[in-house]
């Protein structure tokens, strides 16, 4: 039985890590966006959450996939747009994907009226959903579950190219979210108001370019030293974005 539940919690944490930014990526993305919340809107957002921050809130939508009353969200997380190809051209999947919902969640969240147990759970989902957006592997292309089915060796550990952008050069740096937010930087008024202008499948189409480097692979899959130093600033670059992008829908809903 000690052996079932070891394996059952093994497979389940691996899922946690194939779906999303690690936990510190979500929580840099939620820390840049409140430093860029206007007064009003903080002050709304925090009410909302009980006091809890947009980092500390925006792992809960991966926290879920382990209860059943949330598998029809499984399939928000992600979308696929092949090369050449605009989202609306696209087959839609019929669960939901990752543009769809958040046009829904903002729409529902601009109208004002849902209850506050519901506004909590849209909110959370919307600070979630934000940052996979701007994670380049959830805007997929090919079909390979967006690089999951790509097997690679990370430093010459078992891994996959999906995982290797979540997570796995995230935390290779050995930062606190804190530290990792820190380093991001602090983008120029006049590039935060460019980024925040644009629309969420705008976002998704920024994501497209980086995938013939990230598909850059060596012969053998082995990645070590000379993957991350070609791709972190990318990867420091989306984060950035997403917590810009995730404040401006902030304080358009709120502000």
């Amino acid at each position: 039985m000690k052996l079932i539940f070891s394996i059952i919690s093994i497979i389940l944490l691996f899922t946690t890590q194939a779906f999303s930014w690690g936990q510190n990526g979500h929580r840099a993305v939620g820390l840049v966006a409140e430093q860029h919340l206007t007064r009003k809107t903080k002050k709304i957002v925090m009410e909302i959450l009980e006091d809890n921050s947009l980092a500390e809130v925006s792992n809960w939508m991966d926290e879920i996939k382990s209860d059943t009353a949330y598998n029809h969200t499984h399939d928000w997380h992600w979308v696929t747009i092949p090369d050449g190809m605009r989202y609306e051209q696209t087959a839609k999947n019929p669960n939901g994907d990752i543009i769809m919902k958040i046009e829904e969640i903002v729409s529902a969240l601009k109208a004002g009226n849902l209850p506050l147990a519901k506004e909590r759970e849209y909110l959370k989902y919307l600070v979630h959903l934000v940052g996979d957006l701007h994670q380049p592997m959830h805007v997929g292309g090919k079909d390979d579950q967006g690089g999951n089915a790509v097997k690679v060796l990370w430093f010459g550990q078992p891994s996959n190219l999906h995982r290797v952008w979540d997570s796995d050069m995230i935390d290779g740096k050995n930062l606190s979210y804190t530290e990792l937010a820190h380093f991001l930087g602090k983008p120029a008024k006049a590039q935060v108001k460019q980024w925040q202008a644009t629309s969420v499948r705008e976002w998704a189409y920024d994501m497209m370019p980086y995938r013939q480097a990230i598909y850059h692979l060596p012969a053998d899959n082995k990645l070590s030293y000379r993957y991350p130093y070609k791709h972190f600033d990318t990867v420091q670059h989306c984060l950035l974005q997403g917590g810009v992008r995730l404040a401006g829908l902030l304080n358009q809903i709120y502000g």
